[in-house]
């Protein structure tokens, strides 16, 4: 009778102890036969599927060939592999992961901020995948001291959505099927254009908190969605992806509309009852539109 013990490892490569049981022999080394010592080096070698492919943060990851456990740092990370048809695979998803609803009932792993790393290890993943503006490198180089590999996309502005997609399609050898993705997203950006042409283009404010006031800044994916809707972010200045600013600066800038999100913590009651927001453009001419959470955060690839 032959028997294995294995101890799975997070790379793809399992390590083995085998062993032929000798009529009346035990589990000990009297039992085993020299051909076994053979087996257990060879089955010890990296897998013969590894690939070893570069993250948006320009490491070198070793990869198996086709991951089938697979745990997510960032909600949007989730909906992104359920996106790319990988849903099945995922092993853990994040606290507020909301993204597909299917994903809601995978096993969690903690806040994006501080994962459990004990819980993502009891999951027996073959590759973590996770953000690098938003993960912490304590969580990635704690995984990879385990033997885990992780890949990290580090996606900021709109264009870097389609790239990051595109990396999460090479890792998961989903290469085709983040094609087609992105081709059928650009497709509808494109008719997105087209329908604003030649219409005049607004200016917009898009607070999303208060005191001071919070803001999305040059780089940030909603500034160029607010461009793909034939608008102009008032902040798209601002150096940074999300950006604290005063009322005063606001009221400068003199937006003709504000995009608030629903369910948010900002409402159009709330802003017409602070000092100071009526006297914007978009108070006074009542220009104040909302977006559905899933419209905006879906494509988030921040997780925010």
């Amino acid at each position: 009778m032959i028997a294995f013990m294995v101890a799975g490892t997070a790379r793809g490569v399992g390590r083995f102890t085998l062993w032929r049981r000798a009529p009346g022999a035990g589990r000990g080394d009297a039992g085993m036969k020299p051909w076994c010592a053979v087996l257990i080096f060879l089955v010890a070698l990296p897998a013969c599927g590894a690939r070893t492919i570069r993250d948006e943060l320009g490491r070198a990851v070793q990869l198996p060939e086709h991951p089938h456990r697979i745990v997510c740092l960032m909600p949007s990370v989730v909906d992104d592999v359920y996106s790319l048809g990988a849903g099945t695979d995922v092993a853990g998803v994040p606290d507020y992961t909301k993204y597909p609803p299917e994903a809601k009932t995978k096993p969690k792993i903690g806040s994006p901020l501080t994962p459990s790393i004990e819980t993502i290890v009891a999951l027996h993943p073959d590759l973590v995948l996770g953000d690098g503006n938003m993960n912490s490198p304590d969580t990635m180089d704690a995984l990879e001291r385990l033997g885990i590999p992780v890949f990290m996309v580090a996606p900021h502005s709109f264009e870097d959505i389609y790239r990051s997609l595109a990396s999460i399609g090479q890792a998961l050898n989903r290469e085709e099927q983040a094609r087609e993705l992105i081709g059928r997203l650009q497709a509808r950006e494109a008719a997105v254009r087209q329908r604003v042409s030649g219409k005049p283009v607004v200016n917009v404010l898009m607070p999303v908190g208060w005191d001071p006031v919070v803001t999305i800044g040059k780089h940030a994916f909603i500034t160029g969605l607010i461009e793909i809707a034939g608008g102009r972010s008032v902040t798209s200045d601002l150096p940074n992806d999300w950006q604290d600013i005063s009322l005063e600066a606001v009221m400068a800038r003199a937006p003709e509309a504000l995009l608030l999100v629903r369910h948010s913590t900002m409402s159009a009651e709330q802003i017409l009852s602070r000092p100071g927001w009526s006297n914007l453009p978009a108070v006074k001419d009542k220009r104040i539109f909302y977006v559905g959470e899933n419209s905006i955060y879906r494509i988030n690839q921040l997780g925010i």
